[in-house]
């Protein structure tokens, strides 16, 4: 598939969001922040808010993969990511096309639960995540507990996490599982009793690990970090940079999103990919 001359194209598979501040919403201005145009594959319409996540609801997987099909066919895909997909018969349905599509690269955001911890992905859903949709990834962005559910344990496993030998270890179970990269966000690691000043992303790969180093943001205005950290990988990946470089990038830029942060409603406010 060739790009169209001086556009990128970016993919986002996932919820949308009605407070604006996560999943497709996130993706989409993340996308435009950095001059990638964004197509999207709804997977759910959630209803939340600052507050929290209330309920939502699903598409049907024939829906989920007609729409990434119909994008890819005519549009193009550059670089695609997948965020919340809910339950195991979409993450099947997004795998199959996927890899009948060969769209690549993928950036797979392993969405499980929301920041408020309302559960968006079903446990075989995760299942199915591991077996069928990291093998095709390009890189995985999991945060502790995303990262110990996928390498087998539970969802408050990643408060066995002590100092950056356990985030390494960690990410290297993952790594394990099939994709080409683990960015491990380490950004809980003072909830766990880390005290070393351990930097807020790990990135792992067959030839090693490197430590994305990175200014800690004092705010509570946290929603959309990761969807925004995984958009803007997927977007570098889009405009062609490598992923050591893509990784770096995103990183800056979820600092400047914080640092842009946006204090809106009566619970945490989203990060803003356009600010800086």
């Amino acid at each position: 598939m060739q790009r169209s001359e001086g556009v990128a194209r970016a993919l986002t598979i996932a919820g949308s969001d009605s407070g604006g501040g996560a999943g497709v919403q996130a993706d989409l201005k993340t996308f435009g922040a950095l001059g990638v145009y964004g197509t999207t594959a709804i997977t759910a319409v959630t209803v939340q808010n600052t507050k929290g996540v209330w309920g939502y609801e699903e598409l049907s997987p024939q829906i989920v993969g007609d729409q990434i099909r119909a994008v890819a066919t005519d549009i193009g895909v550059d670089a695609a990511k997948t965020g919340m997909l809910g339950t195991a018969a979409v993450v099947h349905a997004v795998a199959g096309v996927l890899k009948d599509l060969a769209v690549a690269p993928l950036v797979v955001d392993p969405i499980i639960a929301s920041s408020s911890g309302h559960r968006l992905l079903e446990p075989d859903g995760v299942a199915a995540l591991r077996d069928e949709l990291l093998p095709l990834a390009a890189v995985v962005t999991p945060n502790l507990d995303e990262a110990a559910l996928l390498a087998g344990g539970r969802a408050d496993g990643g408060g066995g996490v002590r100092d950056r030998a356990g985030l390494e270890a960690l990410a290297r179970a993952v790594l394990a599982l099939g994709p080409g990269a683990v960015l491990l966000t380490g950004g809980h690691l003072a909830d766990h009793g880390v005290t070393d000043g351990s930097p807020d992303c790990l990135v792992v790969r067959g030839e090693g690990a490197r430590w994305l180093e990175g200014e800690r943001v004092p705010t509570a205005d946290t929603d959309g970090t990761g969807c925004v950290l995984s958009a803007a990988l997927t977007a570098r990946l889009a405009l062609g940079d490598s992923l050591p470089d893509a990784c770096s990038a995103a990183k800056g830029l979820v600092t400047r999103a914080l640092k842009a942060a946006v204090a809106l409603g009566g619970g945490p406010g989203a990060v803003d990919p356009r600010g800086g």
